[in-house]
């Protein structure tokens, strides 16, 4: 009897997450430009349009080159950072480790008006580095957290066997380091990819209508006249983000990513 509420628990809770999705990919089925649900007529021209377009392929294109600038530049800060907080102790590593996880804490508005207010103060608004920066600074503290993890997991034996074999610390990180945190280094650029391309707050308030990436386009459209196109944005949203994260599941070890050690005695 338990083991049948288990089953229709979660298939009441599946069903109320996945009814949502089902009904916007119904709608970007629409054969005409209405938003209804069930779709009246079955087209798939909507999703041709955002690469036809150029009012939503630009988004998109931009969208993706500050998705990718994003996680390339968090990984160059969030890896020395780490690695010198788990090698060396410093006290400054600790504090710009700390740094780092603030902004995540705080409401992405936050960020949003303290990045514009700066870009303001510099006479630098509207450009895609702002953006970037603003991005990153968000996003900073995932990859700061599972990278951390990654040089964790590393055995102090492990170490000790290659220096007493003559490794130096420059062949200890490239031989021994690097190959043990490289498969956290490519889920942290998946996961801030996926959330930089979705991130809307930052992107708005710092873009200032001058950096259009794609959610901005969304929300755009939204109040100035509805089309199945934005349906079909959001279900490729959807199916990216599902494609990353199912990589990550199946060809890496997502437990131990998320902070779950096993414990060998």
């Amino acid at each position: 009897m338990i083991d049948r509420l288990k089953y229709v628990y979660t298939g009441i809770f599946l069903t109320i997450l996945m009814l949502p999705l089902v009904i916007v990919f119904g709608v970007s089925l629409n054969e005409k430009k209405v938003l209804f649900f069930p779709p009246r007529g079955v087209s798939g021209k909507w999703y041709s349009e955002l690469f036809v377009n150029p009012q939503w392929f630009e988004p998109l294109m931009t969208s993706l080159a500050v998705a990718v600038m994003t996680a390339l530049l968090a990984l160059a800060v969030a890896l020395p950072v780490a690695y010198f907080l788990w090698r060396y102790k410093i006290v400054y590593a600790k504090i710009l480790f700390t740094v780092g996880l603030l902004p995540f804490a705080f409401p992405p508005v936050i960020t949003a008006m303290g990045m514009l207010l700066l870009w303001v103060s510099l006479g630098h608004v509207g450009a895609i580095e702002n953006v970037v920066l603003g991005h990153m600074i968000f996003l900073l503290a995932m990859p700061l957290a599972m990278i951390s993890l990654g040089f964790e997991s590393i055995s102090k034996e492990l170490l000790e066997a290659a220096e007493t074999m003559g490794a130096n610390r420059r062949e200890v990180f490239t031989t021994v380091v690097l190959p043990i945190v490289a498969p956290f280094l490519v889920s942290s650029f998946a996961f801030v990819f996926v959330l930089s391309m979705n991130e809307f707050v930052i992107s708005f308030f710092v873009g200032q209508s001058q950096v259009v990436t794609l959610p901005v386009q969304i929300f755009s459209s939204l109040r100035g006249g509805y089309s199945p196109t934005i349906a079909s944005a959001s279900v490729v949203f959807i199916l990216l983000s599902f494609l990353v994260f199912g990589l990550i599941g199946i060809f890496g070890n997502l437990p131990k990513l998320l902070g779950a050690y096993e414990h060998q005695s």
